[in-house]
């Protein structure tokens, strides 16, 4: 059935809630974030392409699973040589002509819309939310991370998908001492008074934001499809996270007062949101700000590490890595520390995560499906 009004809607979240009903690793997600992916007024990937939604239903009734797929004109990874389409939002009992049922309704229609391959499970927009498939390290998920039931490999894999990456969370605790080297190459880069590493303000946010969109665009941009990010967006992005911001784990690098590093982190908002079941309306915010206010966040996450090209390689990030642990060690503000996921195409970012002294915390993967099944497969080349 597809979703076409609120009642449909619903029954599209209530999936997830049957599914899981009795699995205590699994965090509601805020209804809201599910929703404003499949609204063209919220979603600005409704620009460059469009989505649909499906429930399914056993002959009592029942729902028993769900799917989503999207066409983005703007979606490509490097090295593609056919039109590629996505699909998410998969939830389904562990049955696999129930999944057949779903993936085939995804496929054809993206096949109507001209789509030669599909990815899944993906979002409709950025990386930072709903992608990949939990394959390794079951535990409650970060916020906006996907988590599925472990039987979802299968259903996917004996459907047919391959894999396209593999997506890597890494962890440590804040107490644990960092390795030496670190140290040893903080001390070379402080030598140098031209850099500097400080936290940010929140009541400077606007400068901040500005200084990030400098470092994303010279870090990042032109990788994966990524593309250059505006001032606005920048400034719009900081306010969003300004209410859950601790200044304390957000911190730049310059080198004369140009910014060239960047390291943000979070408090893992699914500790606090785990208690809303779901709903952020005007009772969820008033519980949310009271469970904020009394109960102690124990895990932050990383969001965004990057530093600008011509300052790689010169111990930039220990240098800043050492001078946060001066406060977030030192202070003891939270217990864990776990990143979101890298790509193992980024074999550079993994060697910096390891090098933390962490360990990988879960694995979660991005499948591809090629339509024509005699075309050779090929997995997300290296960055």
């Amino acid at each position: 059935m597809t979703v076409v009004n609120k009642s449909s809607a619903k029954e599209f979240l209530q999936v997830a809630v049957e599914l899981y009903r009795h699995d205590a690793n699994w965090i509601r997600p805020l209804d809201k974030d599910i929703e404003q992916v499949f609204d063209e007024k919220k979603n600005k990937a409704f620009r460059h392409g469009e989505a649909i939604r499906w429930v399914l239903k056993n002959d009592d009734g029942k729902l028993i699973g769900r799917i989503a797929a999207f066409v983005n004109k703007k979606y490509k990874s490097k090295g593609d040589e056919v039109p590629v389409g996505g699909l998410g939002f998969f939830e389904c009992i562990n049955d696999q002509n129930a999944a057949d049922f779903l993936f085939d309704t995804a496929k054809n229609w993206l096949q109507s819309k001209g789509m030669e391959a599909m990815d899944g499970p993906i979002n409709f927009g950025e990386r930072d939310r709903w992608w990949g498939l939990q394959v390794e390290g079951f535990q409650q998920p970060l916020y906006c991370m996907n988590y599925n039931l472990p039987y979802y490999q299968k259903l996917f894999e004996h459907y047919g998908f391959q894999l396209f990456f593999n997506q890597y969370c890494y962890s440590l605790k804040v107490k644990d001492k960092l390795d030496e080297k670190f140290y040893e190459r903080h001390k070379q880069v402080a030598e140098d008074a031209n850099y500097k590493a400080i936290h940010i303000k929140s009541n400077q946010l606007e400068k901040f934001a500005k200084d990030f969109c400098i470092v994303y665009n010279k870090a990042w941009a032109g990788h994966a499809g990524l593309k250059q990010m505006e001032e606005k967006t920048a400034i719009l992005m900081f306010n969003a996270m300004k209410p859950v911001m601790d200044e304390r784990i957000c911190w730049f690098t310059y080198y004369k007062n140009e910014p060239v590093a960047v390291w943000m982190n979070l408090p893992d908002l699914n500790q606090w949101f785990r208690y809303l079941n779901g709903r952020l309306d005007l009772i969820g915010k008033l519980k949310f700000l009271w469970i904020k206010a009394t109960r102690r966040n124990k895990k932050f996450t990383g969001i965004i590490f990057g530093i600008v090209p011509e300052h790689q390689g010169k111990g930039v990030d220990a240098f800043m890595i050492i001078e946060a642990s001066k406060i977030i060690q030192d202070q003891q503000l939270y217990d864990d520390y776990e990143m979101q996921w890298i790509g193992d195409f980024n074999p550079k970012m993994m060697n910096i995560a390891a090098s933390l002294g962490t360990h990988i915390s879960r694995r979660l993967i991005t499948y591809r499906f090629l339509f024509d099944r005699k075309k050779e497969f090929r997995r997300h080349p290296v960055l």
